[in-house]
């Protein structure tokens, strides 16, 4: 994997808040197919990383490259424009809206012709398809209505829908911001499951997470933050979760060869 080019790369990124360093020269790689697992105690700049190569932050220095080609996103939806979508811990969709809607949101199919071009209306038809089709693709079967609010799903549900939405328009790169984080037991098997799928479709993932299992049971790499720079990658099968808290926190030192991975 290492000899591939990675998809999404950060170099020396750093970013001020004041006099506070958020970033303080962060490497990042995510390479094609593989679900990168970022981890960090709280404060040690590992949602400052993510929105950096989100276009959420402009980064005070460094440089983030896209297959290879140097990108300067202004903001996330500059990222989302060059395949980047992220789903942040908050969602962001509307609960009163359907599905459909929140699928769609900010990228509305129009109707053909005048009706679309000039009278601005909706392909609804064709938008509720393409949401079924979506959600079908990923096992979401549970959800029976499209049209319903999403404020009448699960915290499952919504997550699912989330990632779908995330799935469906996220050509290249996925970010998820602690995807499991409100949901029980089964709900976040679910969604596990659905990120596992996303990921059998050859689409790399990002995943932030504070919750250790989940992160060793699917993740390929794992990235640990430490004071605002990358302090090593390791791989879940060669490391504990202990050793992983304990290079986390500081109580212990990561071996050689994972500072250099």
């Amino acid at each position: 994997m290492e000899q591939q080019q990675p998809i999404l790369q950060g170099k020396n990124l750093v970013k001020r808040y004041g006099r506070v360093t958020a970033l303080d020269h962060c490497d990042f790689e995510l390479y094609p197919g593989e679900i990168l697992a970022v981890i960090g105690d709280n404060g040690a700049g590992k949602s400052t990383l993510i929105k950096a190569v989100s276009g959420a932050v402009v980064p005070d220095a460094g440089e983030v490259f896209l297959e290879g080609k140097r990108v300067n996103f202004s903001s996330p939806l500059d990222a989302r424009e060059h395949g980047i979508e992220t789903v942040y811990q908050q969602l962001a969709m509307s609960p009163a809206l359907s599905i459909a809607d929140n699928m769609f949101m900010g990228r509305e199919l129009r109707k053909p012709g005048i009706m679309g071009k000039w009278l601005r209306q909706l392909d609804r038809p064709a938008m509720e398809a393409f949401a079924r089709e979506k959600l079908n693709e990923l096992g979401l079967m549970t959800i029976q209505n499209i049209r319903q609010a999403v404020e009448t799903l699960s915290g499952g549900q919504r997550q699912g829908v989330a990632v779908a939405r995330a799935a469906a328009f996220g050509s290249k790169v996925i970010i998820l911001d602690e995807p499991t984080a409100a949901l029980g037991v089964k709900e976040s098997r679910r969604v596990l499951e659905l990120i596992n799928d996303v990921k059998s479709r050859g689409q790399p993932i990002v995943l932030i997470s504070h919750n250790m299992p989940h992160v060793f049971e699917i993740a390929d790499r794992i990235h640990i933050h430490r004071l605002g720079k990358r302090l090593c990658v390791i791989r879940p099968q060669d490391y504990s979760m202990n050793d992983a808290v304990a290079f986390m926190t500081g109580a212990k030192e990561p071996p050689q060869e994972a500072l250099a991975a």
